[in-house]
């Protein structure tokens, strides 16, 4: 079967299942992988034996990374030290609210979950804007849109690190050009939220409306909280390592002790002790308080886990169908790597629209045209492909995106409102980010 058809099965699979039958996105991709490998690799054993050996090695390449991802982001906000970071962040004055609020959004996701960053912040938007009387919709906009930056753009969140992994990106390498592109992302969103507050303001939610009952209110702040270097370290130590040892890789300088503690998986995990060390320290917490926290962490990182390894798999098998040689041949080599380029974006972006997930349309838009890098003489450095496709995941968020309706209900904004607001500040940061990604591959393309 020619590989265009097995790709367009495969996608039916997916997006029918997720979209049209309401199938969690872990059996939806499962499902996709196994048809795509039943058409593609051979015998029905040869081919559950393939996926199988796909999804173990993605969940092999990514599964210790998130679960010590999901655990600092536990122990930040129970110690405090992500309200440390916020505080240190916000300061006084009116016009340093809305990039405090920004910028703390977009540290805060580096290894923190999305809604929980949101559900952080949002109590000190509202409290700003009830401080100054105005700009609410600025500062909820700030937010948000700090948060989905990183989260799209940075590992070690789902996304990013998958699609990294899957194009053979070194997480050193996404973590630095992630970081660069999301330094325009997040002016971008000042930008547009300071617009936007003055084109359609929205009113301060009245806590005595009952419409109003499950929007976050700010919680006084604890007695002592953690000193900020310290809480900064679990987000700036595995940074730090994993890019130093890339730097020096690169250099062809490698150090041994270095290399050791850039991998990700050990940077991860002495990140994991300095974050539940900082919550120990400062909270107190029993043994039996300290397991049970760790473990809430672990069970919400288990579901991610199943999903991005399902992913990989689905995208293991697109690439044994042979359909990465197929657009390699189509896009050919020199500006279609820039084709390329094109192609990730559109493909996330129509990905998102259709079934709302950034994560599920990063994993399988990496799946589709990963194979290909293999095919072409990039002109540029893999992970622009990477962060070209995480900028379309971006563009098209609406009601079938679990982030609009965490924005709508946290924020008390209602449809309408959210859809004049949200979904165009996704679309404009997402073209951002893809513009800067094109300019980027032309002025330093790392090869």
């Amino acid at each position: 079967m020619h590989p265009l058809i097995i790709l367009a099965v495969g996608m039916a699979t997916v997006l029918g299942l997720i979209v049209v039958g309401r199938v969690h996105a872990f059996l939806a991709l499962l499902a996709a992988a196994l048809v795509v490998s039943l058409l593609a690799v051979g015998p029905t054993g040869e081919a559950v034996a393939a996926v199988a050996e796909a999804f173990g090695a993605t969940a092999a390449s990514i599964g210790i990374v998130i679960a010590f991802a999901a655990v600092i982001g536990k122990a930040l906000t129970d110690s405090g030290a992500a309200d440390r970071i916020v505080r240190a962040f916000t300061g006084e004055g009116d016009g340093r609210v809305a990039p405090a609020l920004a910028g703390s959004g977009a540290v805060l996701s580096i290894p923190v979950f999305f809604d929980t960053v949101f559900y952080l912040l949002v109590p000190l938007a509202r409290s700003a804007a009830r401080t100054t009387g105005r700009h609410y919709l600025r500062y909820l906009l700030a937010v948000a849109g700090g948060a989905v930056i990183t989260h799209a753009l940075v590992p070690p969140t789902p996304g990013p690190l998958v699609t990294a992994a899957e194009l053979g990106v070194d997480l050193g390498t996404m973590m630095a050009v992630g970081l660069v592109i999301a330094v325009p992302c997040t002016a971008t969103v000042l930008a547009f939220a300071r617009w936007a507050d003055r084109r359609m303001p929205v009113a301060l939610p009245d806590p005595d409306d009952p419409d109003a009952a499950g929007i976050p209110e700010a919680a006084p702040p604890p007695a002592v909280l953690p000193g900020l270097a310290a809480s900064l370290a679990p987000i700036v130590l595995p940074v730090v390592l994993i890019t130093a040892s890339t730097v020096a890789t690169a250099l062809d300088r490698p150090v041994g002790w270095l290399a050791a503690l850039g991998n990700p998986n050990l940077a991860l995990g002495l990140a994991t002790v300095a974050a539940l060390g900082v919550w120990i320290r400062q909270r107190r917490p029993s043994r039996a308080e300290v397991a049970a926290s760790v473990e809430e962490a672990l069970m919400s990182a288990g579901v991610i886990i199943l999903i991005t390894a399902a992913g990989g798999a689905f995208g293991a098998m697109l690439r044994a169908s042979g359909v990465g040689d197929v657009l390699a041949a189509l896009v050919g080599d020199g500006a279609g790597g820039f084709a390329l380029l094109g192609l990730a974006f559109g493909t996330a972006s129509l990905l998102k629209i259709a079934q709302g997930s950034s994560t599920v349309a990063m994993i399988t838009t990496v799946g589709l045209v990963g194979g290909a890098v293999a095919g072409v003489a990039l002109p540029f450095h893999p992970v622009y492909l990477a962060t070209a496709i995480a900028s379309g995941s971006l563009v098209g968020s609406w009601m079938n995106d679990s982030g609009f309706w965490i924005f709508a209900k946290m924020g008390g904004l209602s449809e309408v409102e959210t859809l004049r607001t949200w979904t165009p500040l996704l679309a404009v940061v997402g073209v951002v980010a893809f513009a800067t990604t094109v300019l980027l591959a032309l002025v330093v393309p790392l090869v």
